[in-house]
């Protein structure tokens, strides 16, 4: 029918806008994330991007649920400022009609919100999760920035280098100080590499260089000069545990149904069900009267959408931490908001009724 095709390219026109829009938004809070960790070496600036463009993947689905939402609402919105609404009512058509349309666009969205989070989200969790993990587990030596100061693991060792080659192994003009209570000891090395043992030590070699030992607060420091020194290099922590659900596949957590991996299941089936909630869910919102403003109707839509996020939240907590059954949490709320759908529109099919008859007593 005609006004399914013309919702549909509106649907879709306001779609790539909303999603343009938030994607941006997204990229823009990423970035400075992102950078900020760089600034402060909690990540490699050179895993910046790589990173950026995996949390892309991971938020994807959850931007396409909003988009959906948003679109609908606007769409519809419109069309009933503009009476274009009450000009289909008055041919005979239902709010109702509008599902098919509506579905049209949201199911295909809904399936690729699904084929994000059950397949290609968790794997960007797993890749951004290794990058993180390599930078954590570098060497001292390693996570140095050339004209910066770095603290090492246990924070009794800084560094500083004057510049490094590209391999990162070789570094000039290095400073080490090092603290074991009020004993201090501080290293300077024209030239330093780094050298693994039979055993898998690694050591950074210093050439060319003197070293000082005193005590903090006195000035008898003791001078050495040396040729080659060696400084155990600390091996670094895992800081990231490899066992958190959101990085296993959908087919590990259907295999292990521990709490936290049914916590991560439902969430990822929340979102493609979401999907298709949320824009039927924008069709009776969206209805309103030409004469009251659309105040009202966006602010009770922007309310339901961060209550039914929120709470899908609070599903997902509770039963990874086993106080809530998968078969009940998984789509207890899902069917509350489906109630909530089926009322909305038993509610706003008949309102048309009495703003046709207006429309057409102020026509005549």
């Amino acid at each position: 029918m005609l006004f399914e095709k013309a919702l549909r390219r509106d649907l879709l026109n306001l779609a790539g806008v909303v999603f343009a829009a938030l994607f941006v938004i997204m990229l823009t809070t990423s970035l400075i994330r992102f950078l900020g960790r760089a600034a402060s070496d909690r990540v490699d600036t050179a895993s910046v991007l790589p990173l950026i463009a995996f949390n892309s993947i991971n938020v994807l689905p959850v931007l396409l649920v909003l988009t959906v939402y948003v679109a609908v609402l606007m769409s519809l919105t419109r069309a009933f400022r503009d009476s274009e609404m009450v000009i289909w009512f008055a041919s005979g058509m239902s709010l109702t009609a509008w599902i098919k349309p509506v579905l049209g666009v949201a199911v295909p969205i809904a399936l690729l919100v699904g084929l994000v989070a059950f397949f290609v989200a968790p794997w960007a969790n797993r890749q951004a999760n290794e990058y993180q993990q390599r930078f954590a587990q570098r060497e001292d030596v390693s996570q140095v920035a050339a004209g910066r100061f770095r603290e090492s693991v246990s924070a009794n060792r800084v560094f500083f280098v004057e510049s490094l080659n590209d391999a990162q192994t070789e570094v000039r003009n290095v400073f080490v100080t090092q603290a074991r209570g009020d004993a201090l000891t501080v290293v300077v090395s024209r030239t330093g590499s780094i050298e693994n043992r039979a055993d898998g030590a690694r050591f950074l070699v210093l050439e060319d260089g003197r070293r000082y030992d005193g005590t903090r607060g006195q000035a008898d420091f003791r001078l050495m000069e040396f040729a080659r020194y060696g400084l155990r290099l600390e091996p670094r922590d895992t800081v990231i545990s490899e066992d958190r659900a959101k990085f296993k596949s959908t087919r590990e957590l259907v295999a292990d149904p521990s709490p936290r991996n049914l916590g991560e299941l439902s969430w990822r089936i929340s979102l493609p069900v979401s999907t298709v909630l949320m824009a039927l869910l924008a069709i009776p919102l969206s209805s309103m009267n030409p004469r009251a403003g659309r105040s009202v109707n966006l602010l009770a839509a922007l309310l339901i959408y961060l209550v039914y996020s929120n709470l899908l939240t609070v599903i997902q907590s509770r039963i990874g931490q086993g106080r809530t059954s998968f078969g009940i949490g998984v789509w207890a709320l899902h069917a509350v908001m489906l109630l909530l759908v089926g009322w909305l529109f038993h509610r706003r099919t008949t309102l048309p009724g009495r703003w046709l008859a207006r429309w057409r007593a102020a026509r005549a």
